[in-house]
């Protein structure tokens, strides 16, 4: 029996509480709620004909709903579940702890009900495709193992069906991070440069946030940082628990790359040859998953993973070639550190298609990998001056880049037929938008399912 979950039911049982977002995440937690005999209030700035088929699913549960712009309205509910995308410092949240409510999430709660064993990954970039390496080897190791957090399913309602020695792998984001209290066995920061600005207070808070993984580690525990980046490094200095380094410059105490191969404590392990996605990102994200769990599973286990992984979803992925034109979705890349990486996978110039939601993140780096390598550069949506400025500030100091086509459109069907258009035999058409997709779209999914769509559209 799991304790601790038994503890949950009763603490819940004929409570009021409130749900902000009714999300991915949210929804299962609703139910379990009810379940568990809750009186449950969902809330949600969207209306009922935004949110859609849910509502009524809602109803037939005995859910109250408060929807609109008055959703955080008489915020009165003994707990509170906030949205992760959601500050934990506004007004009402502040006004609730105040009054001795309890302001909590799905996540901080799976973590005190969870009776398995945990990794979890954060980082600026790379965290879903190491979150999802480490799932594959443990798996291919042969333990049980459960993923969550930003990716796989909602993991709260599935605590019951846990056991003591299984693996729980979560990807966690920033916004998960702010309020943790508590930090996984293994923990796992991929790299950490400026981002979701536009909801952090500064570069400072939104590294705090990521530190949030590590910082309730004891010396039993283990952390997993890149050597080669100077926050995840400086972090890892000052970390309490049993840290490994994963680099691509320097020998360190955990893996790193010597000529065409990984090596692990000392001893090689896998060839990047043997990697079947592409890109020395995707290498560093092999590293990291081999500190991870290199000492839970075998070399063997490793190798089978790297030869038949084909990639995430999202993340460079060749949707279809027309007319000699390969056309790949990389939607996922909501940085320009991302694009940069995703740019230096092509060994011919590209035609790349870019901008989105400006997260107040600067742009300078992206324009120098702009100016070497695309040939054409398609932008949309509200970042498309700060990626125009970045490449002709690269081109007055280096002079490299003036001759790229840039091409300004409002829609993505716009988007496709410029890169059509723009695109000859042999051609690589990119989306990769260092940007979010929030201008547009739900999710960087949504974004890159239009892109997907309206190229298969494309006629022979």
């Amino acid at each position: 029996m799991n304790t601790r979950l038994e503890e949950f039911k009763k603490k819940v049982f004929g409570a009021n509480i409130s749900v902000i977002g009714i999300g991915i995440s949210n929804k299962p937690l609703i139910d379990m709620l009810v379940e568990f005999g809750a009186a449950v209030t969902a809330r949600d700035k969207h209306t009922a004909g935004e949110i859609g088929s849910d509502i009524q699913h809602l109803q037939d549960l005995g859910v109250r709903l408060i929807l609109g712009e008055d959703y955080l309205k008489d915020l009165s509910e003994d707990i509170i579940f906030k949205t992760p995308g959601m500050r934990y410092d506004i007004a009402e949240l502040e006004a609730a702890r105040a009054n001795g409510q309890c302001v909590t999430s799905e996540m901080e709660v799976f973590f005190d009900v969870c009776p398995s064993h945990i990794v979890a990954v954060t980082g600026s970039d790379g965290k879903t495709t190491t979150t999802t390496l480490i799932h594959k080897m443990l798996t291919e190791q042969g333990y049980k193992t459960w993923l969550g957090g930003n990716i796989g399913m909602p993991l709260l309602s599935q605590a019951d069906k846990m056991k003591k020695d299984d693996w729980v792998v979560l990807e966690l984001s920033s916004f998960q991070l702010h309020t943790m209290r508590k930090s996984p066995e293994i923990a796992v920061i991929t790299n950490i440069s400026p981002n979701h600005l536009d909801v952090h207070k500064g570069y400072g808070e939104y590294i705090e946030a990521k530190k949030n993984i590590m910082l309730y580690q004891s010396e039993k525990d283990i952390l997993v940082v890149n050597e080669d980046n100077d926050e995840t490094r400086e972090i890892g200095r000052k970390s309490r628990a049993n840290t490994l380094y994963f680099s691509r410059k320097e020998h360190v105490n955990g893996a790193y790359l010597d000529g065409g191969s990984i090596y692990y404590n000392g001893g090689k392990i896998l060839d990047i040859s043997d990697i079947k996605v592409q890109g020395m990102h995707n290498v560093e994200n092999y590293m990291a998953a081999i500190c991870a769990v290199g000492h839970l599973v075998s070399g063997e286990a490793i190798r089978n993973v790297a030869e038949r992984f084909g990639g995430v979803e999202h993340r460079i992925e060749l949707v279809r070639t027309v007319g000699g034109v390969r056309y790949y979705n990389s939607s996922i890349d909501s940085s320009p550190n991302r694009t940069k990486n995703t740019l230096a996978v092509f060994s011919d110039k590209v035609i790349l298609i870019a901008g989105g939601k400006d997260k107040g993140i600067p742009y300078d780096e992206i324009g120098k990998p702009i100016a070497e390598r695309v040939k054409t550069l398609i932008l949309i949506g509200m970042t498309a001056d700060k990626i125009e400025k970045a490449l002709n500030d690269e081109v007055k100091r280096s002079g490299n880049g003036k001759d790229i086509n840039i091409i300004r459109v409002s829609t993505y069907q716009e988007a496709v037929d410029a890169a059509r258009k723009s695109s000859c035999d042999g051609d690589a058409v990119v989306l990769s938008p260092a940007s979010t997709s929030f201008d547009m779209f739900k999710n960087f999914e949504e974004r890159g399912n239009l892109f997907k769509k309206l190229v298969n559209e494309i006629k022979e």
